[in-house]
C-alpha cells in the first residue's frame, strides 16, 4: 500500500516546530518507517517529530509509535517503530 494522508491527524503543535501525529494504516510497521513513505509530508514533518500509529489494522495490529529521524525537504524518513503492543496477561 501507500501513505493515505488522510489517515493522518495532527495530535499537537508545540508552536517551536514540534508535532505529535496519529497515523493508521492496514500496512505493517516495516512498511510504515521504510525512507519515503510520508515524502508527501515533507513540508509538515520535521526531525524529531512523534507518530503514534496503528498499523497492520487489517490483521494484527500493532500500535506504537515512530519518530521522524531525517527529512531532507524531499525525502522523510522514520525510526523504526517502538512497539507499544506489550501483551496483557490479565
Amino acid at each position: 500500500m501507500a501513505f493515505v494522508q488522510a489517515n493522518l491527524s495532527l495530535v499537537s503543535y508545540s508552536g517551536n516546530g514540534f508535532h505529535i501525529w496519529h497515523y493508521t494504516t492496514t500496512d505493517a510497521s516495516t512498511v510504515v518507517d521504510g525512507a519515503g513513505y510520508f515524502n508527501s509530508m515533507a513540508n509538515e514533518m520535521n526531525l524529531g517529530d512523534v507518530i503514534y500509529a496503528n498499523t497492520a489494522t487489517g490483521g494484527t495490529p500493532v500500535y506504537g509509535q515512530f519518530a521522524v529521524s531525517a527529512n531532507n525537504g524531499t525525502i522523510v524518513d522514520v525510526n523504526n517503530i517502538t512497539t507499544l503492543s506489550a501483551s496483557d496477561s490479565d
